[in-house]
């Protein structure tokens, strides 16, 4: 299987009588990542795509999902409740041959993607690994159930939107 994980985009900061849940995008989150969805769009193109449901990683998947085309984004609790083994259990309804993109929040993606690919952990730096808004990870995982996955490349917002113009080459994790 292949997991596309992806942090939702730039949101609002959240304001008395908002709640949590229905902060959306700023309109400099929505402009960035529409760029980074085009070149993410450059690289991949799954099968499905998930996404937690509150508003800024619906947006989110908006996007994503009108720069892949004939893809809806298919509401998953589970990526909102900061719950990873309820997350891999809702992979586990896909098949192991699927391309599956999922839109969360940190610091959810970031547990996901060690979880799945524990050599991320052990790749020296001085900051944990960690997901900035509009960032995304592609893993290639052959057992949901023994965390064999490898992260097959990690891009800034910034760098997927390079992506559209071929200006930057993949890096691997």
């Amino acid at each position: 299987m292949r997991v596309l994980v992806i942090r939702h985009a730039l949101a609002a900061q959240q304001t008395p009588g908002m709640p949590d849940a229905e902060r959306p995008l700023t309109a400099e989150g929505e402009r960035a990542f529409r760029a980074a969805a085009r070149g993410l769009a450059r690289l991949v193109r799954p099968d499905v795509l998930l996404t937690s449901p509150l508003r800024r990683a619906r947006q989110t998947a908006a996007i994503a999902a009108a720069a892949w085309g004939a893809i809806e984004a298919t509401p998953a609790p589970a990526l909102a409740l900061g719950d990873v083994a309820a997350i891999l259990e809702t992979l586990e309804m896909h098949p192991l041959d699927a391309t599956v993109a999922m839109v969360g929040h940190e610091p959810t993606v970031s547990a996901l993607v060690s979880q799945l690919a524990p050599a991320v952990r052990e790749v020296p730096s001085r900051e944990p690994f960690s997901f900035t808004p509009g960032a995304a990870a592609l893993l290639e995982v052959s057992s949901l159930g023994g965390r064999s996955g490898r992260l097959l490349w990690f891009y800034s917002a910034t760098a997927a939107a390079a992506l559209e113009t071929g200006a930057v080459p993949p890096t691997n994790g």
